[in-house]
């Protein structure tokens, strides 16, 4: 498929089940970050095409890095993952420029439907 997908989780457990279900639908370029730092940096480098990244995280959260993400390109794809009852800080994700947002526990069709319709 030739796209780059970076997935950042505190939890590998739930980096290892994105990451499966993506695999399984032909997604091979996948790059993993434990934290919002993590991303920051691991984005500047890779430049993915999605990154897929929990609000709630150790270090930097999920809203702060979308927003240095967003700060080095604003053209960055980013879909966020909350718990349910984290609305306020989806619509602020939303707000800050996350294309969209998945609720964990996670559907894997629902993972799929977001990143197609994303990547294209």
């Amino acid at each position: 498929m030739g796209k780059k997908i970076m997935l950042v989780d505190d939890a590998a457990f739930m980096r290892m089940t994105i990451k499966n279900c993506l695999t399984k639908a032909g997604y091979t370029e996948l790059i993993e970050a434990g934290d919002g730092q993590q991303a920051v940096d691991t984005y500047g480098k890779e430049h993915p095409d999605l990154v897929i990244m929990d609000i709630t995280m150790p270090n930097m959260d999920g809203i702060q890095a979308l927003q240095a993400i967003k700060g080095m390109d604003g053209g960055a794809k980013v879909v966020m993952c909350s718990a349910m009852g984290q609305e306020a800080m989806v619509v602020e994700a939303i707000r800050l420029g996350a294309m969209d947002f998945i609720v964990k526990p996670f559907k894997p069709d629902r993972i799929l439907q977001t990143v197609q319709k994303i990547l294209g």
